[in-house]
């Protein structure tokens, strides 16, 4: 097929600096726990602390969801006393005999103002013998008060917390160090969205994305700054943050900035994802409402991107309050599913131009019947772009694999694009971080998108150590090929072929590797290994519950 050159983009590569510590006296909950002041990223530094937190959680008497909102907002308070005091030294002296410095000149910086007894400083130096609980309380009203986009959104249940809990997470937080480099505050804030997800489970899952998913769905369709991005399930907002950071990272004038807009269905969440928000110097316009009914943001045809992990599989939604609703264009599936009912809710908010990255149950790639027929309309469209499939243990509250969509509009009018499909199969690319989960390195990542931008014809870009050599692999001449078992690109009328199925595993094949005659043995009898001792135990519990149910009948 003769294609022209789409696009390209100049990337740059961003470096960490070394971190320092403020000054002071080790708090008693640090001891044991060491940071490292000439960190060059702030891992060590994440770590750490949620060690503490966590440590501190597990002699207290509350539950980890009970946990988790409180101990977010200590995070989110230290991040907007620090940016304070850095405002606070520039208007130090602007004011005048007829006009104080006050919270708007503080606003006017995109800065938090802080009330005196809202202050990190405050609170730290607070009697021990004072109840801490509802100091902080009364802190975050204050700064909610003199602060009206935060309004209603802080934590202001502290009281349940032991006073010495609550002094020794002041403590612990009070050593971040105040000079930060870039999103740092904003990271750790998201390693302990990440920490406490999984620790919640199922409930965790409502709220987060898996950052490595968040990160490769923001790569895929690069949202620009001056844009408009959507995400009608926003959970906690991490596709924000990481569209503002992708937009820091690559735009091209000082400035660009996103709007964001996003719904969310729970009122904890929504208050998760302002605080996610304010503490990466993010603002937008995050909603309470139910995506399948309401639609607070006017979405038809207005946004540039569109980035989402829905709920999967929802059943009993209430279709008779769906009719004649314009963002359901291909029509309302006739199964007691909801997963088509996100996919077109994405598409039409797009612009004639616009792009959409979202997560997807396996199921949906293949549903038949009255789902079969909306996913034929939307890829006679011509905007599916890519299908990514995702291997299992990704996410905190299922181990089933999943697949990314990515829709794009602009590709509809371009002929040389518009009736193909990039099938991506990445099942067998991840790194294994323990028994149960799995998550990708940022070169994984990185070579995942230059696979799209090699089949776009656009420049590598070379950002992480290990994607040349996953490149050289792959794609040694340094174009794009189709790869068995990896990759392909599929005109429509061989999806027609296939039924309408956006699985990658029917277009991208199987590779079959050899394996040397004594590690094949060798591997067999591991697992016959395994597979006798699961057997045994097996019985084993049989026999136990055999008993059990005896002793109940005797």
């Amino acid at each position: 097929m003769d294609r022209t050159v789409r696009r390209t983009r100049h990337v740059a590569i961003v470096s960490g600096r070394p971190l320092r510590l403020r000054f002071g006296l080790e708090p008693s909950c640090v001891k044991g726990h060491t940071l490292n002041v000439l960190a060059t990223d702030i891992y060590d530094i994440q770590q750490t602390l949620w060690a503490i937190a966590d440590e501190l959680r597990a002699n207290s008497n509350l539950s980890s969801s009970e946990y988790s909102t409180p101990v977010l907002g200590l995070i989110f308070l230290k991040f907007a006393d620090d940016k304070f005091d850095e405002a606070r030294a520039e208007l130090e002296g602007t004011g005048t005999g007829r006009r104080q410095v006050g919270p708007a000149d503080y606003h006017a910086k995109k800065v938090l103002y802080l009330p005196h007894e809202a202050e990190f400083d405050t609170l730290l130096a607070l009697p021990e013998a004072a109840d801490i609980g509802q100091a902080i309380s009364d802190a975050m009203r204050l700064i909610e008060e003199h602060n009206p986009d935060l309004d209603g959104v802080l934590p202001k249940d502290y009281q349940r917390f032991e006073n010495k809990t609550l002094f020794e997470l002041l403590r612990a937080f009070d050593v971040i160090p105040s000079n930060l480099s870039g999103d740092a505050f904003g990271k750790i804030y998201e390693y302990f969205l990440g920490k406490f997800a999984m620790s919640e489970g199922k409930r965790g899952g409502q709220f987060f994305t898996p950052a490595p998913i968040v990160e490769l769905i923001v790569r895929m369709i690069e949202p620009a700054g001056g844009t408009k991005i959507l995400d009608p399930a926003c959970g906690s907002g991490g596709m924000f943050v990481q569209s503002a950071r992708f937009v820091e990272q690559h735009r091209e004038a000082a400035g660009d900035r996103i709007s964001i807009y996003g719904q969310e269905k729970t009122t904890e969440t929504v208050k998760l994802a302002k605080m996610n928000l304010a503490v990466h110097g993010l603002a937008g316009d995050i909603r309470e409402a139910n995506t399948y009914y309401e639609d607070t943001h006017d979405c038809i045809g207005e946004f540039d991107y569109v980035m989402a992990n829905p709920p999967f599989n929802v059943n009993k939604v209430d279709k008779a309050r769906l009719e004649d609703d314009p963002r359901y264009p291909f029509g309302i599936p006739a199964a007691d599913n909801a997963n088509y009912l996100w996919i077109q809710n994405f598409y039409s908010a797009l612009n004639d131009t616009g792009r959409a990255g979202f997560v997807m149950a396996n199921s949906a790639s293949d549903a038949r019947s009255s789902e079969l027929e909306i996913r034929r309309q939307l890829i006679q469209t011509r905007a599916v772009s890519a299908i990514v499939s995702v291997g299992p243990q990704f996410f905190y509250t299922v181990a089933l694999p999943v697949t990314l969509w990515f829709l794009d509009k602009g590709k509809t009018t371009e002929d040389d694009w518009a009736d193909w499909t990039l099938f991506i199969d990445a099942r067998e690319i991840y790194t294994q971080v323990d028994r149960a989960h799995r998550e990708w390195t940022p070169a994984q990542i990185e070579f995942l998108v230059n696979i799209q931008r090699l089949y776009w014809q656009w420049e590598p870009t070379l950002e992480y150590d290990g994607t040349k050599e996953l490149l050289d692999e792959h794609f040694p001449d340094g174009t794009y090929t189709d790869v068995l078992g990896l990759c392909r690109y599929v005109h429509i009328d061989e999806i027609e072929e296939q039924g309408w199925s956006l699985n990658p595993g029917r277009y991208v094949g199987v590779k079959f590797e050899t394996m040397d005659e004594g590690v094949f043995q060798e591997r067999i009898t591991e697992l016959t290994t395994e597979f006798n001792e699961l057997s045994a135990q097996a019985s084993e519990l049989t026999g136990t519950i055999e008993n059990f149910l005896r002793q109940i009948h005797e």
